[in-house]
Protein backbone atom coordinates (compact mmCIF):
# COMPACT_ATOMS: atom_id res chain seq x y z
CA UNK A 1 0.00 0.00 0.00
CA UNK A 2 2.59 2.27 1.14
CA UNK A 3 4.80 1.68 -2.34
CA UNK A 4 1.32 2.70 -4.68
CA UNK A 5 0.96 5.61 -2.49
CA UNK A 6 4.74 7.23 -2.45
CA UNK A 7 4.36 6.28 -6.36
CA UNK A 8 0.62 8.32 -6.21
CA UNK A 9 2.33 11.21 -4.61
CA UNK A 10 5.74 11.37 -7.23
CA UNK A 11 2.67 11.55 -9.68
CA UNK A 12 0.62 14.11 -8.21
CA UNK A 13 4.23 16.67 -8.27
CA UNK A 14 5.23 15.36 -11.78
CA UNK A 15 1.62 16.34 -13.00
CA UNK A 16 0.66 19.45 -11.11
CA UNK A 17 3.74 21.03 -10.19
CA UNK A 18 3.68 22.85 -6.60
CA UNK A 19 1.47 21.41 -3.80
CA UNK A 20 0.72 21.97 -0.50
CA UNK A 21 1.04 18.93 2.09
CA UNK A 22 -3.00 19.75 3.11
CA UNK A 23 -3.33 19.36 -1.01
CA UNK A 24 -1.80 16.16 -1.39
CA UNK A 25 -3.10 14.43 2.14
CA UNK A 26 -6.91 15.38 0.64
CA UNK A 27 -5.54 14.06 -2.67
CA UNK A 28 -3.97 10.76 -0.93
CA UNK A 29 -7.01 10.10 1.82
CA UNK A 30 -4.08 10.32 4.45
CA UNK A 31 -3.04 12.42 6.85
CA UNK A 32 -0.73 15.56 6.77
CA UNK A 33 1.70 13.90 9.20
CA UNK A 34 1.49 10.93 6.49
CA UNK A 35 2.86 12.83 3.97
CA UNK A 36 5.36 14.74 5.27
CA UNK A 37 6.75 11.29 6.12
CA UNK A 38 6.70 9.88 2.58
CA UNK A 39 8.23 12.87 0.94
CA UNK A 40 11.35 12.20 3.11
CA UNK A 41 11.01 8.71 1.92
CA UNK A 42 10.89 9.60 -1.50
CA UNK A 43 13.89 11.90 -0.94
CA UNK A 44 15.64 9.44 0.67
CA UNK A 45 15.61 6.92 -2.39
CA UNK A 46 16.72 9.72 -4.99
CA UNK A 47 13.88 11.54 -6.05
CA UNK A 48 14.51 15.35 -5.72
CA UNK A 49 11.57 16.96 -4.27
CA UNK A 50 11.89 19.60 -2.20
CA UNK A 51 10.10 22.08 -0.32
CA UNK A 52 9.40 26.06 -0.41
CA UNK A 53 8.04 27.67 2.59
CA UNK A 54 5.72 30.35 3.34
CA UNK A 55 2.26 31.07 2.25
CA UNK A 56 2.78 30.22 -1.58
CA UNK A 57 5.30 27.26 -0.82
CA UNK A 58 4.65 23.88 -0.88
CA UNK A 59 6.79 20.28 -2.68
CA UNK A 60 7.87 19.92 -6.06
CA UNK A 61 9.84 18.33 -7.73
CA UNK A 62 13.36 19.54 -9.21
CA UNK A 63 13.16 20.97 -12.60
CA UNK A 64 13.23 18.54 -15.26
CA UNK A 65 12.66 15.87 -12.98
CA UNK A 66 10.18 12.80 -14.55
CA UNK A 67 9.79 9.23 -14.54
CA UNK A 68 8.82 6.60 -16.32
CA UNK A 69 5.29 4.87 -15.69
CA UNK A 70 6.68 1.49 -15.71
CA UNK A 71 4.58 0.13 -12.65
CA UNK A 72 1.37 -0.82 -13.87
CA UNK A 73 -0.31 -3.99 -12.73
CA UNK A 74 -2.15 -6.33 -14.51
CA UNK A 75 -5.58 -4.48 -13.36
CA UNK A 76 -4.51 -1.20 -14.12
CA UNK A 77 -3.03 -1.91 -17.63
CA UNK A 78 -6.67 -3.59 -18.19
CA UNK A 79 -8.59 -0.60 -16.68
CA UNK A 80 -6.80 1.38 -19.32
CA UNK A 81 -9.04 -0.19 -21.82
CA UNK A 82 -11.98 0.07 -20.59
CA UNK A 83 -11.88 3.90 -21.09
CA UNK A 84 -11.38 3.74 -24.81
CA UNK A 85 -14.59 4.77 -26.49
CA UNK A 86 -14.27 4.45 -30.36
CA UNK A 87 -17.41 6.44 -30.90
CA UNK A 88 -17.00 9.26 -28.92
CA UNK A 89 -13.63 9.09 -30.21
CA UNK A 90 -14.21 9.40 -33.24
CA UNK A 91 -17.25 12.28 -32.68
CA UNK A 92 -13.61 14.03 -31.08
CA UNK A 93 -11.62 13.66 -34.30
CA UNK A 94 -9.30 11.59 -32.41
CA UNK A 95 -10.23 7.84 -33.50
CA UNK A 96 -7.12 7.59 -35.21
CA UNK A 97 -4.89 8.87 -32.02
CA UNK A 98 -6.81 6.92 -29.68
CA UNK A 99 -5.81 3.56 -31.76
CA UNK A 100 -2.52 4.27 -32.02
CA UNK A 101 -2.19 5.33 -28.21
CA UNK A 102 -3.80 1.79 -27.90
CA UNK A 103 -1.57 0.05 -30.02
CA UNK A 104 2.00 2.04 -28.26
CA UNK A 105 0.78 1.49 -24.90
CA UNK A 106 0.07 -2.94 -25.60
CA UNK A 107 3.66 -2.91 -27.00
CA UNK A 108 4.91 -1.26 -23.91
CA UNK A 109 3.16 -3.06 -21.50
CA UNK A 110 5.40 -6.72 -20.63
CA UNK A 111 4.18 -9.73 -21.27
CA UNK A 112 1.45 -10.27 -18.09
CA UNK A 113 -0.58 -6.86 -18.13
CA UNK A 114 -0.36 -6.83 -21.88
CA UNK A 115 -2.17 -10.19 -21.89
CA UNK A 116 -4.75 -9.13 -19.50
CA UNK A 117 -5.41 -5.42 -21.25
CA UNK A 118 -5.85 -7.72 -24.27
CA UNK A 119 -8.28 -9.88 -23.02
CA UNK A 120 -10.07 -6.90 -21.32
CA UNK A 121 -10.81 -5.35 -25.09
CA UNK A 122 -12.21 -8.53 -26.07
CA UNK A 123 -14.61 -9.30 -23.54
CA UNK A 124 -16.08 -5.98 -22.63
CA UNK A 125 -17.59 -2.72 -24.57
CA UNK A 126 -18.59 0.74 -23.11
CA UNK A 127 -21.87 1.35 -25.59
CA UNK A 128 -23.16 4.85 -24.14
CA UNK A 129 -26.67 5.69 -25.74
CA UNK A 130 -29.46 4.05 -24.00
CA UNK A 131 -31.56 1.42 -25.71
CA UNK A 132 -33.96 2.69 -28.48
CA UNK A 133 -32.24 5.75 -29.07
CA UNK A 134 -29.24 6.80 -31.03
CA UNK A 135 -26.23 9.07 -30.25
CA UNK A 136 -26.96 12.93 -31.64
CA UNK A 137 -26.04 14.46 -34.50
CA UNK A 138 -23.09 16.85 -33.34
CA UNK A 139 -21.21 18.24 -37.01
CA UNK A 140 -19.51 20.78 -34.79
CA UNK A 141 -18.22 19.23 -32.19
CA UNK A 142 -14.24 18.51 -33.39
CA UNK A 143 -14.59 22.37 -33.61
CA UNK A 144 -15.96 23.01 -29.83
CA UNK A 145 -13.44 20.67 -28.16
CA UNK A 146 -10.48 22.38 -30.16
CA UNK A 147 -12.14 25.22 -28.45
CA UNK A 148 -12.18 23.83 -25.03
CA UNK A 149 -8.99 22.79 -25.55
CA UNK A 150 -6.99 26.06 -26.98
CA UNK A 151 -9.46 28.22 -24.33
CA UNK A 152 -10.83 30.10 -27.90
CA UNK A 153 -14.23 31.75 -27.40
CA UNK A 154 -16.79 30.80 -29.55
CA UNK A 155 -19.49 32.54 -31.76
CA UNK A 156 -22.27 30.54 -32.19
CA UNK A 157 -25.74 30.67 -32.69
CA UNK A 158 -27.79 27.87 -30.74
CA UNK A 159 -31.38 26.23 -31.27
CA UNK A 160 -32.98 27.17 -27.46
CA UNK A 161 -36.37 25.24 -26.45
CA UNK A 162 -39.72 26.72 -28.20
CA UNK A 163 -38.06 26.59 -31.02
CA UNK A 164 -35.72 29.73 -30.64
CA UNK A 165 -32.90 30.07 -32.31
CA UNK A 166 -30.22 32.69 -30.48
CA UNK A 167 -26.34 33.95 -31.24
CA UNK A 168 -24.09 33.76 -28.28
CA UNK A 169 -20.33 34.60 -27.41
CA UNK A 170 -19.34 32.33 -24.96
CA UNK A 171 -16.09 30.83 -23.81
CA UNK A 172 -16.21 27.04 -23.54
CA UNK A 173 -14.90 25.65 -19.92
CA UNK A 174 -15.47 21.67 -20.83
CA UNK A 175 -17.37 19.27 -22.96
CA UNK A 176 -19.33 16.28 -21.13
CA UNK A 177 -20.94 13.18 -22.35
CA UNK A 178 -23.82 11.95 -20.62
CA UNK A 179 -26.34 9.35 -21.79
CA UNK A 180 -24.85 9.37 -25.86
CA UNK A 181 -25.30 12.97 -25.52
CA UNK A 182 -22.30 15.95 -25.53
CA UNK A 183 -22.96 19.31 -23.55
CA UNK A 184 -20.77 21.88 -23.42
CA UNK A 185 -19.99 24.07 -20.00
CA UNK A 186 -19.39 27.89 -21.06
CA UNK A 187 -20.01 31.24 -19.89
CA UNK A 188 -20.89 34.70 -21.32
CA UNK A 189 -17.91 36.12 -23.02
CA UNK A 190 -18.84 39.34 -22.64
CA UNK A 191 -18.52 39.93 -19.31
CA UNK A 192 -22.62 40.46 -18.27
CA UNK A 193 -23.50 40.25 -14.45
CA UNK A 194 -24.41 36.64 -14.07
CA UNK A 195 -22.28 35.40 -16.17
CA UNK A 196 -21.93 32.36 -14.60
CA UNK A 197 -20.91 28.80 -16.81
CA UNK A 198 -23.91 27.03 -18.10
CA UNK A 199 -24.62 23.78 -20.46
CA UNK A 200 -25.11 23.52 -24.03
CA UNK A 201 -26.20 20.52 -25.76
CA UNK A 202 -23.93 20.24 -28.59
CA UNK A 203 -26.15 19.19 -31.28
CA UNK A 204 -28.45 22.25 -31.08
CA UNK A 205 -25.71 24.13 -32.11
CA UNK A 206 -26.20 25.36 -35.36
CA UNK A 207 -23.55 27.44 -36.52
CA UNK A 208 -20.12 28.55 -34.84
CA UNK A 209 -16.74 30.00 -35.45
CA UNK A 210 -13.78 30.24 -33.27
CA UNK A 211 -13.25 33.71 -32.28
CA UNK A 212 -9.47 35.51 -32.15
CA UNK A 213 -7.85 35.40 -29.01
CA UNK A 214 -7.64 33.45 -25.83
CA UNK A 215 -9.15 33.39 -22.48
CA UNK A 216 -8.37 32.56 -19.39
CA UNK A 217 -10.11 29.87 -17.05
CA UNK A 218 -11.56 30.99 -13.88
CA UNK A 219 -9.79 30.61 -10.98
CA UNK A 220 -11.07 26.78 -8.61
CA UNK A 221 -13.49 26.09 -11.97
CA UNK A 222 -13.47 22.19 -11.76
CA UNK A 223 -15.43 20.34 -14.70
CA UNK A 224 -16.74 17.28 -12.13
CA UNK A 225 -17.99 19.39 -9.88
CA UNK A 226 -19.42 21.38 -12.04
CA UNK A 227 -21.35 18.95 -13.38
CA UNK A 228 -22.11 17.14 -10.28
CA UNK A 229 -24.00 20.28 -8.93
CA UNK A 230 -25.50 20.78 -12.20
CA UNK A 231 -27.44 17.14 -12.24
CA UNK A 232 -28.28 17.82 -8.52
CA UNK A 233 -29.60 20.85 -9.29
CA UNK A 234 -31.65 20.10 -12.22
CA UNK A 235 -32.75 17.22 -10.77
CA UNK A 236 -34.81 19.47 -8.05
CA UNK A 237 -36.11 21.69 -10.58
CA UNK A 238 -37.32 19.05 -12.81
CA UNK A 239 -39.39 17.33 -9.88
CA UNK A 240 -42.48 20.15 -9.43
CA UNK A 241 -44.51 17.82 -7.44
CA UNK A 242 -45.68 15.36 -5.46
CA UNK A 243 -48.14 12.10 -6.25
CA UNK A 244 -49.41 9.93 -2.91
CA UNK A 245 -50.01 6.59 -4.55
CA UNK A 246 -51.10 3.20 -3.42
CA UNK A 247 -48.65 0.32 -4.62
CA UNK A 248 -49.75 -3.54 -5.22
CA UNK A 249 -47.32 -6.05 -3.43
CA UNK A 250 -44.21 -7.05 -5.03
CA UNK A 251 -44.39 -4.03 -7.86
CA UNK A 252 -41.80 -1.79 -6.38
CA UNK A 253 -39.40 -2.91 -9.58
CA UNK A 254 -42.02 -2.09 -11.96
CA UNK A 255 -42.68 1.56 -10.50
CA UNK A 256 -38.54 1.75 -10.30
CA UNK A 257 -38.60 1.12 -13.99
CA UNK A 258 -41.68 3.60 -14.75
CA UNK A 259 -40.47 6.15 -12.73
CA UNK A 260 -36.71 5.96 -11.46
CA UNK A 261 -34.99 4.12 -9.15
CA UNK A 262 -33.40 6.55 -6.89
CA UNK A 263 -37.30 8.18 -7.03
CA UNK A 264 -38.90 4.89 -6.17
CA UNK A 265 -35.94 3.99 -3.83
CA UNK A 266 -36.16 7.21 -1.83
CA UNK A 267 -39.91 6.66 -1.40
CA UNK A 268 -39.73 3.26 -0.26
CA UNK A 269 -37.53 3.97 2.32
CA UNK A 270 -39.48 6.60 3.58
CA UNK A 271 -42.72 4.82 3.69
CA UNK A 272 -44.25 3.28 6.56
CA UNK A 273 -46.10 -0.54 6.77
CA UNK A 274 -48.09 -1.95 4.54
CA UNK A 275 -52.02 -2.22 4.95
CA UNK A 276 -53.59 -5.45 5.68
CA UNK A 277 -53.54 -6.31 1.87
CA UNK A 278 -50.26 -5.57 1.69
CA UNK A 279 -50.37 -2.18 -0.49
CA UNK A 280 -47.73 0.47 0.63
CA UNK A 281 -48.93 4.13 0.79
CA UNK A 282 -45.94 6.13 -0.82
CA UNK A 283 -45.34 9.32 -1.74
CA UNK A 284 -43.35 10.40 -5.41
CA UNK A 285 -41.93 13.27 -6.59
CA UNK A 286 -42.82 14.25 -10.07
CA UNK A 287 -42.38 16.55 -13.05
CA UNK A 288 -45.72 17.22 -13.28
CA UNK A 289 -49.16 16.28 -12.71
CA UNK A 290 -49.93 15.22 -16.60
CA UNK A 291 -46.79 13.81 -16.63
CA UNK A 292 -47.91 11.42 -13.60
CA UNK A 293 -50.66 11.13 -15.25
CA UNK A 294 -49.07 9.25 -18.09
CA UNK A 295 -46.25 6.96 -15.94
CA UNK A 296 -49.04 6.03 -13.78
CA UNK A 297 -51.28 4.65 -16.48
CA UNK A 298 -48.51 2.16 -17.22
CA UNK A 299 -49.00 0.98 -14.37
CA UNK A 300 -52.35 -0.51 -14.88
CA UNK A 301 -54.41 -1.71 -11.55
CA UNK A 302 -51.26 -2.22 -9.63
CA UNK A 303 -50.96 1.74 -8.67
CA UNK A 304 -54.07 3.55 -7.39
CA UNK A 305 -53.50 7.48 -7.40
CA UNK A 306 -54.37 8.98 -3.81
CA UNK A 307 -53.16 12.59 -4.42
CA UNK A 308 -53.39 15.13 -5.56
CA UNK A 309 -57.43 15.28 -6.38
CA UNK A 310 -57.19 16.79 -10.18
CA UNK A 311 -54.55 13.39 -10.75
CA UNK A 312 -57.33 10.93 -9.69
CA UNK A 313 -59.96 12.74 -11.58
CA UNK A 314 -57.35 12.50 -14.67
CA UNK A 315 -56.66 8.79 -13.96
CA UNK A 316 -60.66 7.87 -13.80
CA UNK A 317 -61.36 10.26 -16.90
CA UNK A 318 -58.49 7.61 -18.63
CA UNK A 319 -60.06 4.29 -17.44
CA UNK A 320 -63.58 5.42 -18.54
CA UNK A 321 -61.96 6.27 -22.04
CA UNK A 322 -60.64 3.24 -22.04
CA UNK A 323 -63.57 1.37 -21.20
CA UNK A 324 -65.21 3.13 -23.60
CA UNK A 325 -62.76 1.81 -26.37
CA UNK A 326 -62.52 -1.31 -25.48
CA UNK A 327 -66.29 -2.53 -24.97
Amino acid sequence: MRASRLLSLLLLLQSRGRMTAPELAAELEVSVRTVYRDVEALSAAGVPVYADRGPAGGYQLLDGYRTRLNGLTSEEASSLFLAGLPGPAAELGLAEVAANAELKLLAALPPEPRSHASRMRERFLLDVPGWYRTSDDVPHLSEVAEAVWEQRPLRMTYRRWGPREVERVIHPYGLVLKGGSWYMVAAPADGRPGGEPRTYRVARILTVETLPGRFGRPEGFELGGFWRAYAQEFRERMYTAEVVIRLAPGRGDLLAYTMGGDVVAAALAAAGEPDPEGWLTLTVPVESVTHARWLLLRMGADVEVLEPPELRALMREAVAELGKLYE
